[in-house]
């Protein structure tokens, strides 16, 4: 569902759901880890995004507002990329 709305950005889905494809991402890439499975984080981002995370983000990702920013750090104080 994510691939076909590239539109939801991810700190749209950070604010509304508390994880974004990044953190698909890291549960993707711990879930190889875990089964012995020879992957890196890139390669990780490149399965959940579709393709090279650089590329995705020129084609869909915009700025963030100062709300979309505001709610997030009243939601994830301590949040870390």
């Amino acid at each position: 569902h994510l691939d076909e709305n590239k539109d939801v950005q991810n700190i749209d889905l950070m604010n509304l759901a508390g994880f974004c494809r990044n953190c698909l991402s890291k549960w993707y890439l711990a879930a190889a880890e875990d089964k012995g499975i020879e992957l890196d984080y890139e390669g990780a981002r490149e399965a959940v995004y579709g393709e090279p995370y650089g590329d995705w983000k020129k084609k869909y990702q915009a700025e963030a507002s100062a709300e979309q920013k505001a709610a997030f750090e009243a939601k994830n104080p301590d949040h870390k990329n």
